[in-house]
């Protein structure tokens, strides 16, 4: 525009518009308030976001304000029940990441490709729409991006489905020097392996990362459930209950905690905005895990029962090699090694370890421990090779491995003791299906890796413990009776 010449009111005005929405780029909140027409049209009857919606959108004010913050990654995780306008939060905070911040990349996804197209994208879309600043873009089925000249592909929020066998839109969420955000919606269907992908992303420095994920917690294990527990330090999170936000259906509300009882795991889910006590597909239920890492027992406790050793060992890019040790309700893991092939050796360090544990039997995985087997016969032990996918003797489940498994639940259930973390961890990762016949088919390894990153190599060996009947053998060369160190002994100042 040349010297002195006057702006048109439309020109004035959009400057005005501009300066306006800058002085925004640190506050969602007064963002939001600035942007819509809250009480007319759409809006009518809405004074403003819900509360909760403003407490998150303060999350992101006081992360950006603080310069010893501003350019670290904040994570949010938002736990909730029904109808508490998640998807509105969702389509605000990208619409003010967008409008403030020039060359701003956001990336959303959900548990499933339909829950993307027919619910959280139609809203995102529906905020652009309803803005002041809804003609600076342009909104697509699955893709929104600046009208500012030579901006269309830097300038963008991005619909994308996700695949574990198709991580590349997550790897490259790069943005150096400008802003990133990454929203999931329903977060527990989102497979762990894509979040470690994003995790491992989100690296760029002097850049504001956002990443905020939203979901009914459905389920009591995977990425979105350690937000609140394993990862509980790295997030912020939130659980938001429907019962105290304005415009959820209390009538529908009041009706379930009839019919279901408000301490159900249906009401903890759908209303609460709590997780469950266990996954409705989730083999081993996390209570009954906690409560097996609760559980210090005594030697005495213990002493009439044979020393039983699994081992499974998984060779696999960088699986671990497990050695695990039960006694009645007692357990251990003995030994964790990487990846070998060398059958003698790992033989060598079984015998070892059952000679220093004085076991009475060591049940070994068919799978690759064949060789391992064939290096103890040689060496005079007695081993037994287990085949995860022989016949059950269990009546309700299809394979060995789901009888082992069923045979832990069982265990811990009488009281067993659990002793690590990542034992307990693996313990409550399988899910399960039922046959048409009945069978109660257990999630395979190779299934809940690929779903989770983690082969429950652990969780495996101790399973292999209860391969078959042992007895305690005295007069076995190795035979007696074990010993092992207790944390802690209740009776010690009695």
């Amino acid at each position: 525009m040349a010297s002195g010449q006057s702006l048109s009111p439309q020109e004035a005005a959009e400057l005005q518009l501009r300066e306006d929405i800058g002085s925004f780029a640190l506050d969602p909140l007064k963002h939001a308030m600035y942007s819509y027409a809250w009480g007319e049209g759409d809006l009518a009857g809405v004074d403003g976001p819900r509360e909760w919606q403003k407490e998150v959108m303060r999350d992101i004010r006081d992360h950006l304000r603080d310069p010893a913050t501003r350019y670290q990654p904040l994570k949010i995780a938002v736990a909730s029940g029904h109808g508490i306008g998640k998807s509105a939060e969702i389509g605000m905070i990208v619409k003010w990441a967008m409008d403030t911040c020039p060359d701003c990349k956001v990336v959303v996804t959900a548990n499933t490709e339909k829950q993307l197209l027919t619910k959280t994208w139609p809203e995102i879309s529906k905020w652009f729409k309803l803005s002041i600043t809804s003609h600076w873009f342009k909104t697509t089925a699955t893709k929104i991006a600046s009208t500012e000249p030579g901006h269309d592909d830097s300038w963008k929020a991005d619909m994308v489905p996700w695949s574990e066998n198709n991580t590349e839109a997550f790897a490259g969420l790069h943005n150096k020097g400008k802003r990133i955000v990454l929203i999931f919606d329903e977060g527990s269907g989102v497979a762990d392996k894509v979040w470690e992908v994003a995790e491992g992303a989100l690296t760029d420095e002097g850049t504001e990362i956002i990443w905020i994920v939203f979901g009914n917690p459905t389920r009591n294990t995977g990425m979105f459930r350690e937000c609140f527990r394993k990862f509980k330090h790295r997030w912020i999170h939130r659980q938001i209950d429907s019962r105290t936000v304005d415009g959820t259906n209390k009538a529908q509300i009041a009706t379930w905690a009839a019919d279901y009882g408000e301490n159900s795991d249906f009401f903890k889910v759908r209303v609460r905005g709590q997780f469950p006590a266990s996954s409705s597909v989730q083999f081993i239920g996390q209570d009954l895990v906690d409560a097996g890492m609760s559980r210090v027992l005594l030697q005495r406790q213990v002493d009439h029962a044979p020393v039983i050793i699994g081992v499974d060992p998984s060779w696999t890019g960088d699986d671990e090699f497990a050695i695990y040790k039960r006694q009645g309700l007692h357990s251990k893991l003995l030994a964790t090694y990487l990846k070998s092939d060398d059958d003698v050796l790992m033989a060598q360090r079984i015998a070892q370890l059952e000679d220093e544990h004085k076991a009475d039997a060591v049940f070994i995985d068919f799978g690759y421990g064949t060789g391992i087997y064939s290096a103890g016969k040689a060496m005079g032990r007695n081993w037994r090779l287990v085949q995860f996918g022989g016949a059950s003797n269990d009546p309700a489940m299809l394979n060995k491995r789901g009888e082992m498994w069923n045979a832990v639940k069982t265990w811990l259930k009488e009281g067993g003791e659990l002793k690590d973390q990542q034992t307990a961890d693996e313990v409550a990762a399988p899910e399960y299906r039922v046959k048409l016949d009945g069978k109660i088919v257990l999630e395979d390894k190779g299934e809940l890796k690929k779903r989770t990153g983690v082969s429950p190599n652990r969780a495996d060996a101790l399973a292999l413990t209860f391969a078959f009947p042992a007895v305690k053998n005295q007069n076995r060369p190795h035979g007696g009776s074990s010993s092992y160190e207790s944390d802690y002994d209740p009776y010690a100042s009695n």
